[in-house]
């Protein structure tokens, strides 16, 4: 194991429940419906989680003690209420791409509560440590020097900035308000030079999601 492979490996399981199901139905081998794609996010979310725990000795930048700096954790709050607002008013047919299906947890029955709390951790806890490992730990230093782990925390250029805030919007459904997570996150980074800001504020971002969409049924936004 590499520090690099320690970064993309739980980024790549994840995505890969994602792309498994698009090339099966493009090619026309398989179809997996929306409701089955959904029912397997426990399982995603578990392996992931697994991964991450297994691979934690490689990630020494995961560091509680960052959060007791209290104006960089304010701010890191603050940022991923902000992210949160332009999540659910950038929501316009043109910013959006794919078809999303969204996740209802009403249709799984006596499953329902179990659902919504995997949802809630996978989202506000597992994917944010993720996605902050690659994106921001991993990506925008390896676009600076290969040699990944020599460069300072938060350190940009002007195209990794730029480039790393697109491809983090592209990952989504709605890429617009994605970018401007990416934007969001990586000036975060930049100014706090810590990946623990980054994930609280991600995490932040997503609770609130989530709480937002439990609360008015809004589950595209899931």
């Amino acid at each position: 194991m590499t520090p690099l492979l320690a970064r993309i490996l739980p980024f790549c399981l994840y995505m890969a429940f994602i792309a498994v199901p698009e090339i099966g139905s493009r090619s026309g081998l398989f179809e997996i419906s929306a409701q089955t794609g959904a029912a397997l996010y426990p399982l995603k979310i578990g392996l992931v989680a697994l991964a991450l725990l297994l691979l934690r000795k490689w990630y020494d930048e995961m560091r509680l003690a960052d959060l007791g700096n209290i104006g960089h954790t304010a701010l890191s709050i603050g940022l991923g209420a902000v992210v949160f607002i332009l999540w659910i008013n950038l929501d316009h047919p043109f910013a959006t791409t794919g078809d999303p299906q969204g996740f209802d947890p009403n249709t799984f029955g006596n499953m329902r509560l179990p659902m919504i709390a995997a949802r809630i951790f996978g989202a506000a806890v597992i994917v944010p440590i993720m996605e902050e490992l690659f994106w921001r730990s991993f990506l925008a230093r390896y676009l600076v020097d290969k040699n990944f782990t020599a460069v300072r925390h938060g350190t940009f250029t002007v195209f990794t900035f730029v480039s790393t805030a697109i491809l983090f919007g592209l990952e989504h459904h709605l890429w617009l308000a994605g970018i401007m997570a990416g934007v969001a996150y990586n000036f975060l980074y930049m100014r706090t030079r810590s990946i623990m800001q980054c994930t609280l504020s991600h995490g932040v971002t997503n609770l609130l999601l989530g709480i937002y969409v439990l609360s008015t049924g809004q589950w595209l936004f899931w």
